[in-house]
């Protein structure tokens, strides 16, 4: 996106909620349905973040919609708060603040475990507005008597009233809503938001913490639901209790895959479709309750035919015309995809990055007694295992013999049984994989992990992220481009794992071999001090392989790297020593010329071949 282009959706926004007072009253939409839509597009914004960006469907928005909502109208109606936008501010802070305590017990389980939990405390907060706090929130009779805003400028006092008068206020409070949300996904928390949604698994491999990403969606979810909902007291002058009823959270849902799914926007359309067809079913067609039915019907309908919503159908078409008029060309950088071509190491070695308390010589990491049992079965046994700086080892065995495990343990993804892990002499064991990457121990794995609904370039960026502004750090605001080094970093990466010429192409539609490149390359792009390969060669044709072993060896000029491979001729010419595994134990060490020689490893591993 050019700096020209980056504020054309908050400008095309402006212009729209300046021009529906005039536009949509001819389209048979009443003011106060147009107020209802943005204040459901509004809440839906948080929704979207959480669900659409992050990838977490939570069934509970209703608790922090009545949470705010009930907050900001006791204010103003019982305690006689005399500003009523600050109340909507403590609302929404409210919200948030029950949103973070919400989501430290949510967060705690995945998928469908994390929405059931959703759906219980929704439930429980609509409980306890109905009994135990019923004398503060009115229990079944709500709150009436909420005020409408009004501004004092000194020399007059602008007031909202109804109607498009309130249209007014509600519309400035969406566009702001819209931009901050804009900000946000754009920012590096957004893009780390996003790479959780797709591979929860590899965005915590990289380096990020992945569980305070998730409670920062969150919250920021529960503080747009908690505004939304003061909005809709201020709206109606009374505070219903049916904010907190599990179908408010549902029609939520039902209103952003209507619009369309990680667009923002997508909440606003699949309200102003819902509302719209609410209004006519039952006004219009005289179908009293049976408009739920028919509704539900048309749910359904565009589900099924536009799986994205409508935004996603739209962009869909677009995005089919525009590449159906301009044809990709090919491009210099193209010729990076040709495997003919010889790899120039000057131009594509990339240093790692020197971290406190690296060091230069000597063991980088240091396995003692290294021991992994699942019950009774006994994977790891008495490992002993050093690599020192600058060394490229090669790990072989059959399978079986227990070398993914082995990885896993060093690499901190599972915790082994007995035996300690050292890495530049920092005892490791037990510690998280997001720390062992920022510590600079990192891998790629055997069966590609990657963000495959990102682009190569997004990709990498998510593992650039982690290696220059740590595991965590809330910065919601931040322009990407403001990050010094991260487009270097980057372009140096791609150009490494000669995907230069597809730096715009999702993941999905890289052949197998780019694929395989990039997964080393989100490895790569965390300047690690240590890059453990798990067979990197897997599944690639001859060629594809000879280039790769050449590609590998312009990796390890300048780092320490371990590589797990089947292919012994190529795993042989990168290793200067070779560890061999056999039954979770180590069988021998030495050298190629020494493995290959070596009786025990010929009889038991390769039948005498390497003689």
């Amino acid at each position: 996106m050019t700096r020209h282009t980056r504020y054309i959706i908050e400008l095309l926004t402006a212009i729209g909620l300046i021009a529906a007072p005039f536009v949509l009253p001819q389209l048979g939409f009443a003011p106060n349905t147009v107020n209802r839509i943005l204040v459901w597009g509004l809440f839906g914004i948080g929704f979207d973040i959480l669900f659409g960006y992050t990838g977490l469907l939570s069934f509970g928005q209703s608790a922090f919609y009545g949470t705010g909502g009930f907050v900001a109208a006791y204010l103003l109606t019982r305690m006689g708060f005399p500003n009523v936008f600050l109340a909507l501010i403590i609302g929404m802070i409210s919200a948030a603040a029950v949103g973070y305590l919400v989501g430290l017990i949510a967060l705690r389980r995945t998928g469908i475990y994390f929405a059931m939990i959703t759906v219980a405390i929704a439930e429980v907060f609509f409980f306890v507005e109905f009994n135990p706090l019923a004398a503060f929130t009115g229990g079944e009779n709500g709150l009436p008597g909420v005020p409408t805003p009004s501004f004092n400028l000194g020399f007059t006092t602008i007031h909202f009233t109804t109607g498009w008068s309130l249209y007014q206020f509600i519309a400035v409070c969406y566009f702001v809503a819209i931009v901050l949300a804009l900000r946000i996904v754009r920012s590096p928390v957004g893009a780390v938001l996003s790479a959780i949604r797709d591979n929860p698994l590899r965005a915590q491999a990289v380096g990020h913490n992945v569980h305070s990403y998730k409670l920062t969606a969150f919250v920021i979810a529960a503080a747009y639901a908690g505004f939304a909902g003061g909005l809709l007291g201020v709206l109606q002058a009374f505070m219903p209790p049916d904010a907190f009823m599990f179908e408010t959270s549902g029609q939520l849902v039902m209103q952003t895959a209507i619009g369309g799914i990680g667009t923002l926007f997508g909440p606003l359309l699949g309200a102003a479709v819902w509302l719209f067809l609410q209004d006519f079913l039952q006004s219009a067609l005289g179908l009293g309750a049976a408009w739920k039915l028919v509704l539900g019907t048309v749910f359904v309908l565009l589900v099924t035919f536009l799986r994205r919503g409508i935004i996603g159908g739209i962009k869909d078409v677009y995005e089919l015309a525009t590449n159906r008029k301009k044809p990709k060309e090919p491009t210099e950088a193209d010729s990076l995809l040709d495997f003919s071509a010889p790899v120039d190491v000057t131009k594509t070695a990339m240093t790692s990055r020197r971290r406190a308390g690296d060091h230069t010589s000597g063991p980088i990491l240091q396995a003692s007694g290294l021991t992994k049992r699942y019950g009774g079965l006994l994977a790891n046994s008495d490992i002993d295992f050093t690599v020192n700086h600058g060394e490229l080892r090669g790990v072989i065995g059959p399978n079986g013999a227990g070398k993914s495990t082995f990885f896993k343990m060093l690499t901190c993804e599972i915790p082994p049984t007995s035996g300690k892990i050292l890495f530049e002499g920092r005892d490791i064991t037990g510690k998280s994989v997001t720390d062992a990457c920022q510590l600079g121990l990192t891998k790629s794995y055997q069966v590609n992990q990657l963000f495959t609904q990102l682009t190569v370039r997004q990709n990498l960026t998510v593992a650039v992220l982690a290696d220059l502004r740590g595991k965590f750090k809330l910065d919601p605001f931040r322009d990407l481009e403001s990050i010094a080094g991260l487009k270097e970093q980057v372009e140096e990466t791609m150009r490494l794992v000669r995907l230069s010429g597809r730096p715009d192409t999702k993941v999905s539609d890289l052949a197998y071999g780019e694929k395989r490149r990039l997964e080393i390359g989100l490895a790569l792009a965390t300047s690690p001090s240590l890059l453990l390969l798990d067979e990197p060669l897997a599944g690639m044709s001859p060629q594809e392989r000879v280039e790769t072993v050449k590609l590998l060896k312009s990796i390890g000029k300048d780092r320490t790297m371990i590589v797990i491979d089947h292919d012994m001729d190529a795993l042989f010419e990168l290793a200067e020593r070779v560890t061999v595994l056999q039954e979770g134990r180590v069988l021998v060490e030495g050298t190629p010329a020494e493995i290959k020689a070596n009786p025990a490893v010929q009889d038991a591993y390769l039948g005498g071949v390497l003689e």
